[in-house]
C-alpha cells in the first residue's frame, strides 16, 4: 500500500484515499469528508490505484544462471529512488526591494589565517531579482580571451575558479559583459553592461582586506561592480600623481603664452571644467588599518579633503567631488561641516547620481 491508494473497509461500509501511515500496521484514511481515519492495515483492502504507484514491469523467465550476462545482472537489480537523479529545480526566490541590479565579485582565502599563502575562490555574486547572463573575459599580455560564461540565478553567488596566488595576476584586467532579464513574469528591462575592471589585487596579501559579509560565512573581499543599476567607478588615486596634479594647476606653474591665445583660454577652461575626483574610503587612503581607532580614520580622511580644498582655494569655480561612499553618513556630516566652517565660500551638494551613486559630495570653490 502506498500513499494516494483508494481503499475499502473490510469491516464497516465506505472507505476513502490513504494520506499516511502510523506505525507499520496502521494507515489514515481520509474518507469523502475529508476526515483521516487510522484504521489498522489488516481492515482495509485496496480497490483502486493512482499515478503515484510506481508501475511494475513484468518479470521476465528467469535464464539460467550461466546464461546471464554481468549487464543484465545489473539492470535485473533494483533501482533505489534515493540513487535517481534530481530533475526538480526550485523556482528562485525573490525578495523585496531587489529589483535593482547589484553584482559583485568576491575574493574568498581557503584559509583566512594562512593569508597571502592560501588558494583563492572567486565568486560573481547577483544580488538582486534578476537572472544576469554573463560573460568574464580575462586580458593577458595584450589578448583577451573568454574565461567563464554562463547564467546566475537572482539572490545566488555562482564560484568560478579557486587559484594559487601565483595566479592571482592574471585576474588584473578583467573583463564583465552582462544582460539582466525575469522568467515568465514582466520586467523592466535593465541596459546590458560592459565593464572593464582593474581590481587591486595587491589587498589580496593583506589579512585585513578580508572581513564579514552577509554573502559567505568565512572573510571574504567584495568589490561591488553594480550597485542600484549603476556601474560603479574605479576612483582610486594615487598619491605622487594627485601631488603632480595640484603642482601642475598652480598659477606659477603655468606659462602666461598658454593661455593668450584663444586656444590657450579654451583648452584651460576645459581643464577648469573637469572636476577632481577625491575617493575618502579609508582602504584607498591607508595601507593598513590595524591599531586606527574610527576617530583616527576619520580625522585622516578629512585631513586629506582640508588639503585638497586648501590647495584649490584661489581657483574659483573648481569642482571637486568626494567619493565617500553611503554608510552611515558620519563621513559626509563631518565634510559638510567641514566645508561651512572653513570654507565658507564654496558651494556644497550631491554629485551626480548618475556616475557617483549616492556616495558622493560635488564641492564647487
Amino acid at each position: 500500500m502506498k500513499i494516494g491508494d483508494k481503499v475499502r473497509f473490510l469491516n464497516d461500509v465506505g472507505g476513502g484515499v490513504i494520506t499516511g501511515f502510523q506505525g507499520k500496521d496502521t494507515v489514515l484514511v481520509s474518507d469523502a469528508d475529508g476526515f483521516e481515519i487510522p484504521t489498522l492495515l489488516k481492515d482495509v483492502v485496496v480497490v483502486e490505484t493512482d499515478a503515484y504507484n510506481i508501475a511494475v514491469k513484468p518479470k521476465k523467465k528467469a535464464k539460467p544462471a550461466a546464461e546471464v550476462t554481468e549487464a543484465e545482472a545489473e539492470e535485473a537489480e533494483e533501482t533505489d529512488l534515493a540513487d535517481l537523479p534530481l530533475s526538480y529545480t526550485p523556482l528562485p526566490q525573490e525578495r523585496r526591494g531587489a529589483d535593482q541590479l547589484n553584482l559583485s565579485l568576491a575574493f574568498v582565502p581557503a584559509e583566512a589565517r594562512r593569508v597571502p599563502n592560501t588558494d583563492f575562490e572567486i565568486y560573481l555574486v547577483n544580488d538582486c531579482n534578476y537572472y544576469l547572463r554573463f560573460a568574464l573575459m580575462l586580458t593577458v599580455d595584450g589578448n583577451t580571451a573568454l574565461r567563464h560564461e554562463g547564467e546566475l540565478a537572482p539572490n545566488t553567488k555562482l564560484l568560478l575558479e579557486t587559484v594559487p596566488p601565483a595566479e592571482l595576476q592574471l585576474w588584473e584586467r578583467p573583463v564583465l559583459q552582462t544582460l539582466a532579464f525575469k522568467r515568465d513574469k514582466p520586467f523592466a528591462p535593465k541596459p546590458p553592461l560592459n565593464m572593464p575592471l582593474r581590481p587591486d589585487l595587491t589587498r589580496c596579501f593583506k589579512l585585513h582586506t578580508f572581513t564579514d559579509t552577509p554573502f559567505f560565512h568565512q572573510p571574504a573581499w567584495v568589490l561591488p561592480l553594480v550597485v542600484d543599476d549603476l556601474p560603479v567607478r574605479g576612483t582610486g588615486i594615487d598619491a605622487e600623481l594627485l601631488q603632480q596634479a595640484m603642482t601642475e594647476r598652480t598659477p606659477e606653474a603655468q606659462p602666461r603664452t598658454e593661455t593668450s591665445s584663444p586656444q590657450g583660454r579654451r583648452a584651460a577652461k576645459r581643464q577648469a571644467d573637469m572636476p577632481i575626483e577625491v575617493d575618502l574610503h579609508a582602504h584607498s587612503l591607508l595601507d593598513t588599518l590595524v591599531g586606527l581607532q574610527p576617530a583616527d580614520i576619520l580625522d585622516y580622511q578629512l585631513k586629506v579633503a582640508a588639503d585638497m580644498l586648501q590647495a584649490h582655494r584661489n581657483h574659483t569655480g573648481q569642482r571637486i567631488v568626494f567619493i565617500h561612499g553611503k554608510g552611515n553618513g558620519v563621513l559626509r556630516k563631518a565634510l559638510i561641516q567641514l566645508v561651512q566652517t572653513r570654507f565658507p565660500q564654496a558651494r556644497h551638494q550631491d554629485a551626480s547620481f548618475r556616475e557617483y551613486g549616492f556616495g558622493a559630495t560635488l564641492v564647487t570653490l
